[in-house]
């Protein structure tokens, strides 16, 4: 006998509909496959939820307190927490760093110790040339050894030059050298208008920077340097039974004043990089070229405190706030989050204005598995008014793995439709 199997009719008829719309999903699929490839590759097309907006660099503009009138060639002032320009002033311009250039020293070294090349007990031998050097001295002796952690005081408190040369010979053998890899930091940290040609500041022609360079340099400090920023907020250091103060009047000025360094040449005038830790917040103002110390030192809390008065700072994407969440296609799973590469994400806005600071997602669409764990889909702006206050990554926050062959050719189908 000859078996044969049956199916009711419209479980069949389902099924060929199914399979002919398959099969035309494929065709289609494959037809414009190679269409695609004898033309030239197009870019992958975007979208968005709203036209992307003209981007800002300065919260000034977005502000009701315009920014104070500071007496002084250029200066910069940033909120370090989610590093955003506040407001500036002729940020590019070049002008001699003087003894901000011992930021840079200070970086280098602290670099040394965190790679055990150097520790804060070792004895530094002080050359011929360390202790010729001139201007600002530490007071330290030629072979009398010393040890990095008053150096270290010497540099940052006393602004000495000869513990500038000593730490600079201790870490690169010569000064020359160590310049060089101050410069190799300089590069690596984008500032792009920096040249070094000494650990002192002392003038040379081809030493030099600009404020915006420098702001980039003390929050790099202040960042990846934590456990050593203590001395910056250190008031006085006595060697060779010599106490001197540190330079930086804000420290008695203002008690969340913790930094960072005091500078002067006559072409540079008055310079002074400042910053202070309110709450949760740290504000960091460069200024540079004063008439004064006493100038230098009540400008930069004007900025400080215009900053601190006047805008907020909101955090955003952390584990209470989820990423937003979008269509998968082809996968295991229909939907995944999307959100930035390194939550939380922290935005600076005029005071009152957070509520109004909205998320606008960028995104390549669709969205086809398989999709790893941090991959890049597109980029997420955070804008206020209109203007775009930073753009981040925009990433997945889970892997979504491919759907079996049944599942891909059913969401192929949908698509279709869609």
């Amino acid at each position: 006998m000859k078996l044969t199997r049956s199916f009711p009719s419209s479980v069949a008829f389902s099924r060929r509909v199914l399979a002919s719309a398959v099969l035309s999903a494929l065709m289609a699929s494959t037809s414009a496959a190679w269409a695609q490839q004898q033309q030239p590759a197009a870019p992958t097309p975007a979208v968005a939820s709203a036209p992307a907006p003209a981007g800002v660099t300065q919260l000034a503009e977005l502000s009701a307190v315009p920014a104070p009138t500071i007496a002084a060639r250029a200066w910069i002032t940033i909120d370090v927490t989610s590093g955003q320009v506040l407001a500036s002033s002729n940020p590019d311009m070049q002008i001699e760093p003087a003894s901000l250039t011992k930021i840079m020293t200070a970086y280098v070294v602290f670099n040394a110790l965190g790679e055990k090349r150097i520790t804060l007990e070792q004895q530094v031998p002080i050359s011929e040339h360390a202790w010729r050097t001139g201007g600002s001295r530490m007071f330290v002796e030629p072979r009398k050894p010393v040890t990095v952690n008053e150096l270290i005081q010497g540099v940052i408190v006393q602004s000495g030059n000869d513990a500038s040369v000593a730490l600079a010979e201790a870490v690169g053998g010569t000064e020359a050298s160590f310049a060089t890899l101050m410069n190799q930091e300089a590069e690596r940290l984008g500032m792009a208008h920096t040249h070094f040609m000494n650990a002192t500041g002392l003038p040379d022609p081809q030493h030099i920077t600009t404020v915006s360079d420098l702001a980039k340099l003390a929050v790099a400090l202040i960042k990846d340097h934590p456990e050593e920023f203590h001395y910056y907020k250190q008031k006085e250091f006595t060697y060779n039974k010599i106490t001197q103060p540190n330079r930086n009047r804000l420290l008695w000025a203002d008690p969340s004043v913790d930094g960072m360094k005091t500078g002067h040449t006559d072409a540079a005038g008055y310079c002074l990089v400042s910053t202070a830790l309110r709450g949760d917040r740290r504000v960091l103002t460069v200024l540079a070229g004063a008439d004064s110390e006493a100038t230098r030192a009540e400008e930069s809390l004007k900025l400080l405190n215009w900053g601190f008065q006047n805008f907020d700072s909101v955090k955003l994407y952390d584990q209470n706030q989820p990423g937003l969440d979008a269509r998968v296609w082809e996968g295991t799973v229909e939907t995944v989050k999307l959100g930035p590469s390194a939550p939380p994400i922290w935005v600076t806005v005029p005071r009152g204005k957070s509520g109004d600071l909205k998320p606008v997602a960028q995104r390549t669409d669709p969205l086809v598995a398989p999709l790893t764990k941090g991959q890049q889909v597109g980029t997420l702006q955070l804008t206020l008014d209109g203007k775009v206050l930073r753009t981040e990554p925009l990433v997945v926050q889970d892997a979504v793995e491919r759907a079996g062959f049944f599942g891909r050719m059913v969401d192929l189908v949908k698509r279709q439709f869609e």
